[in-house]
């Protein structure tokens, strides 16, 4: 049986909320009716909506996960965005560099689900939101591409472990998106709204 997950009157909280899909994402969930949006960044951004709770948020540092764990206990989605571009190959790159990359793209979003399921098996199941990347599936794209899969990887493993307390466990694979990270890269790029509709009506029609 498929979860559904509403967004209107939703508390959700969105990791590296300052620009590119991450600001998409408060900006999504507004238009849709989200009740509350915590917006978390190591610096976290001003919004003038009165819905929009700017948190400091550092998802390498478990205290700092810990912390805004305890302030936002009423998150009924977690939307796992923030994240680094690669160091470069994996058989030049500095291991302390690797290691600082999968830190961000895949501890980050496991210290984040760790800390939030319980909150949301609490709040009736809710919803988490990965982004990964095409690039989990194409080698070649050094220690970004090892990152992003082996967050593909956990995506499908929580899916099945939360899967008893109601938790809709949904992952996104994006192609070249206009976002900072990609400034540099001359092909087609996507629209970073075009991808939180996707997702938003994903979680509304329980498509994970």
């Amino acid at each position: 049986m498929s979860t559904t997950v509403s967004v209107q009157n939703a508390v959700v909280l969105v990791t590296g909320s300052n620009r590119g899909i991450g600001k998409a994402f408060v900006d999504g969930l507004l238009e849709r009716g989200a009740a509350k949006v915590y917006a978390t960044a190591r610096t976290p951004l001003g919004y003038d909506d009165p819905r929009v709770v700017p948190l400091a948020l550092d998802v390498t540092d478990p205290a700092s996960v810990a912390a805004v764990a305890e302030v936002a206990t009423d998150v009924t989605i977690l939307v796992n965005n923030a994240g680094v571009t690669g160091s470069g190959p994996l058989v030049s790159s500095p291991i302390d560099d690797i290691a600082s990359v999968l830190n961000t793209n895949l501890l980050g979003p496991i210290r984040l689900v760790q800390a939030f399921a319980p909150i949301l098996k609490a709040n009736g199941g809710g919803a988490i939101v990965n982004v990964h990347s095409a690039l989990s599936w194409i080698a070649g794209s050094g220690d970004y591409g090892v990152s992003k899969a082996a967050l593909w990887q956990a995506t499908n493993t929580v899916r099945l472990e939360l899967r008893d307390q109601g938790t809709l466990v949904q992952g996104l694979h994006l192609g070249y998106t206009d976002t900072d990270m990609t400034a540099d890269v001359t092909a087609p790029k996507g629209d970073p709204a075009d991808v939180v509709a996707a997702s938003l009506d994903g979680l509304q029609a329980g498509l994970s």
